[in-house]
């Protein structure tokens, strides 16, 4: 039986972002549990582009309850994290429980996915080596956050690094999602044949 997969966020994140992984895991016969900074329904917003605006626009999204608070998060217990965009990550990165359980998802090299704001997640890390020499992409306005924990910043919209799946938007989900459960897919197998080889 796979571990869950564990969904970091907060209020503010982008509607999309974190409906569209929450149901493709559920669909995927995995389980998914959205960690907020506080077990509560959380509001999230649609964000949009509209011709003759430099950034996006933001609306009121649907309600989506937490099942988790990241303090009672043991992230040893998760088999892959990702962490959806929005205006949640500027925030929740500051919850002192983050740094512990995205930590853990780095030091044991399990499928970390993030999109869009998402990666402003990764500066409240006390250490960002994590990052050195590898490459990422985001929304384009984290750009500079990107380079700030000492990673390049790719521009195509979808990349990814080893077990690091990252994206520019909600446009590029189905990429996200696909090269996301890849990994996680590729991981349980891999358990699966160290438990086979064990039994024998």
């Amino acid at each position: 039986m796979s571990k869950p997969i564990l969904i970091l966020t907060g209020d503010g994140a982008e509607v999309l972002e974190v409906y569209y992984p929450y149901y493709r895991v559920l669909e995927e016969g995995y389980e998914a549990v959205i960690a907020s900074p506080e077990k509560k329904v959380l509001h999230t917003v649609v964000h949009d582009f509209i011709e003759g605006w430099d950034t996006y626009t933001e609306k009121p999204a649907h309600l989506l309850a937490s099942h988790i608070g990241f303090a009672d998060v043991n992230p040893a217990d998760y088999a892959a994290l990702i962490i959806p965009g929005g205006r949640a990550p500027e925030y929740i990165r500051q919850n002192p429980e983050l740094p512990r359980i995205v930590q853990h998802f780095l030091d044991t090299d399990k499928p970390v996915g993030a999109i869009c704001h998402g990666a402003q997640v990764f500066l409240a890390l006390p250490d960002t080596g994590y990052f050195k020499g590898r490459t990422l992409t985001a929304y384009n306005a984290c750009k500079l956050e990107v380079e700030r924990l000492g990673a390049t910043y790719a521009e195509n919209t979808l990349h990814v690094d080893g077990k690091l799946v990252s994206g520019h938007a909600w446009p590029d989900l189905p990429g996200f999602m696909r090269e996301f459960l890849k990994l996680v897919r590729q991981e349980n197998a891999g358990k699966e044949s160290d438990s086979e080889a064990l039994s024998l």
